[in-house]
């Protein structure tokens, strides 16, 4: 293994991904250094050359991190297959339908235009917390494998699309508002919208990783405010708002009455155990105790874990 060793600034190296602001603390050799030793651990990890899959959002400073992390993860020796602009759950919908170990999104998520960083995922599991400093120790130390990667482009828009159309069940057709917030999801929710029935609303929808409608944050009230005034004016059903990458949403109903996530979890939870009784359901310590006596009363089995993603999907695994 060669590599020159260098340090990342250790205030990006987060406990569930990593992210900095771009040209301050994260730059886009550090990308290069992320890839290369993602990849060489991966190696590790798998016994064999890791097939590896990359996509970015729509931040201004994306393509240049994410060209600069797939010349590294090809250096360090991996098959990279480059999904494109899109949002994160589109990168993990490509991970699974094309047979990859793990990706890498390349995205600020719900931060500001200025803010840029990594999302990962190995094996089927989040890569977080000890991983990622695992990751900057490995480039510290200059621990990097030398290789011979390959690197491709596949387009997994449209059937991406297809596959979260297909989940559809409305018995009736629904108006529906829909936020993109110029986020990563803009291009997917204009396409998803064709497939369903009923009126579709959508605002936003253009990438522009300025974020000129309203900060990139469904989760927090103000940004909801446009949403609210498209229900409101269109009489719909209901309305849904996206963050920069499209993974965290935020949901009013039709009086323009924010339905915050506790609250929309235990909605899910009670649709689930119709389907499924008796089904172990993980909410994070902020929720409500009204979550955990719904899920009790329908039969489910509530469990109180961390908040964020990367402990919520580990714990799920781990049950």
């Amino acid at each position: 293994m060669t590599g020159t060793a260098r340090e990342l600034e250790p205030s990006i190296l987060r406990a569930y991904d990593i992210r900095g602001l771009v040209g301050q603390n994260l730059r886009v050799d550090d990308a290069f250094a992320i890839g290369r030793a993602f990849a060489t651990i991966s190696a590790a990890r798998l016994g064999r050359q890791p097939k590896l899959c990359v996509a970015y959002d729509g931040r201004l400073s994306s393509p240049d991190l994410e060209a600069a992390l797939v010349k590294g993860l090809a250096k360090s020796g991996a098959d990279v297959v480059r999904a494109g602009l899109g949002p994160t759950p589109m990168l993990y919908y490509a991970v699974t339908a094309l047979g990859r170990d793990g990706g890498v999104m390349v995205t600020g998520s719900h931060n500001p235009p200025e803010f840029n960083g990594f999302k990962l995922t190995l094996g089927g599991l989040p890569f977080w917390d000890q991983d990622i400093q695992s990751l900057g120790r490995a480039i510290a130390d200059g621990n990097l494998a030398e290789g011979h990667g390959t690197a491709s482009e596949v387009s997994v828009e449209r059937d991406y699309v297809a596959r979260v159309a297909a989940e559809y069940r409305s018995k009736v057709p629904l108006s529906v508002a829909w936020d993109a917030g110029n986020g990563a999801a803009g291009e997917v929710i204009r396409s998803l919208v064709n497939f369903l029935p009923g009126q579709h609303i959508v605002l936003n929808s253009k990438i522009d990783g300025t974020f000129p409608s309203h900060h990139p944050d469904p989760t927090v009230a103000e940004n909801l405010n446009q949403l609210i005034s498209a229900v409101m004016e269109h009489s719909c059903d209901l309305g849904v708002g996206f963050d920069g990458d499209g993974d965290r949403i935020g949901v009013v109903d039709n009086k323009g009455k924010i339905i915050w996530g506790d609250q929309l979890l235990t909605l899910y939870a009670i649709d689930l155990l119709q389907e499924l009784p008796g089904s172990t359901i993980i909410a994070d310590v902020k929720s409500s105790l009204v979550f955990f006596e719904q899920v009790t009363s329908h039969g489910g089995n509530p469990v109180m874990w961390c908040t964020g993603h990367s402990p919520i999907k580990s714990k799920m695994t781990e049950l």
